[in-house]
């Protein structure tokens, strides 16, 4: 539920720009209503990722999610690009979203999903310090497993949390996304695309029993034809035989239970003297 935050961490001087800011908030306004809907039809649960600046902007609409009984997660405050950013800002970034989803929902989140998917090698140790169960943003396994945080400075027990993995494949913003000069690829492809391209990627993970996890942005998957594809997405998951359709804390906390051990994303080093061309 990034609504505005999106381009606005972006772009802020958007703001000033009524009509990609409308594009924006069709998300909380109509998007949400709509998807909530169809989740209440199958009797499904969901998580809904939200910054804090988007819980402040529309917190009746934040609230609606939680009585509903799905699950609000954290996405920052600001959906601040994180590439590079230093801890005690992210820190900070990650207290600010922490803060206000309380304020707003009375929700202490379990799950946390960096925005455009960007964790740096120090956000694991952050979310660990904060309680957080599970993070959802990396992309090295079909399947949920324990990542280890990497801290040289604690020499006490072994710190992890829960890793739920992602796929560019299975997001909607690389099918729907366009904003000129602002977002996407200015490619807008049909919503009988992703429904074929996402049954596929379904089925397919079925039978290994893999972990499929669906990105949707209320503000593109909202839309009327994108909000039928996926309904009729949701009907074929209800229809295999085994499938646990349900929120990531609750794939998380049977992860957990699981006692597997802890997995590490050791960061890569550049060899000494190695070097590159750039291209011309």
């Amino acid at each position: 539920m990034d609504a505005e935050a999106a381009v606005l961490s972006i772009d802020p001087s958007s703001a000033s720009r009524m009509s990609p800011m409308s594009h924006q908030s069709y998300g909380p306004l109509v998007g949400v209503p709509r998807i909530l809907g169809i989740l209440q039809r199958h009797n499904v649960k969901a998580t809904f990722f939200v910054p804090g600046y988007t819980a402040h902007r529309y917190p009746q609409v934040v609230r609606s999610i939680a009585e509903a009984g799905h699950e609000v997660a954290h996405h920052s405050y600001f959906h601040e690009n994180t590439i590079g950013m230093d801890p005690k800002t992210e820190a900070d970034m990650l207290d600010l979203g922490l803060k206000a989803l309380q304020e707003v929902a009375g929700v202490r989140p379990v799950g946390y999903r960096a925005p455009m998917w960007e964790l740096n090698y120090h956000t694991p140790g952050l979310l660990e310090e904060r309680g957080f169960l599970y993070d959802s943003s990396l992309m090295d396994s079909d399947q949920p497993y324990r990542l280890a945080v990497d801290d040289k400075e604690d020499k006490g027990p072994e710190r992890s949390l829960i890793e739920i993995p992602v796929s560019w494949e299975l997001d909607d913003w690389e099918q729907y996304a366009f904003l000129p000069g602002l977002i996407g690829s200015g490619v807008i492809e049909s919503p009988a695309k992703a429904l074929e391209m996402w049954t596929l990627a379904l089925e397919a993970m079925h039978r290994l029993g893999a972990c499929f996890v669906l990105t949707c942005h209320p503000f593109l998957s909202g839309r009327p034809a994108r909000a039928e594809a996926l309904e009729r997405l949701l009907e074929r998951m209800m229809s295999l035989p085994g499938l646990w359709v349900t929120t990531l804390a609750e794939v998380a906390r049977h992860t957990a239970s699981l006692n597997l051990a802890a997995r590490t994303c050791p960061q890569p080093r550049m060899p000494e003297g190695a070097y590159w061309v750039p291209r011309s």
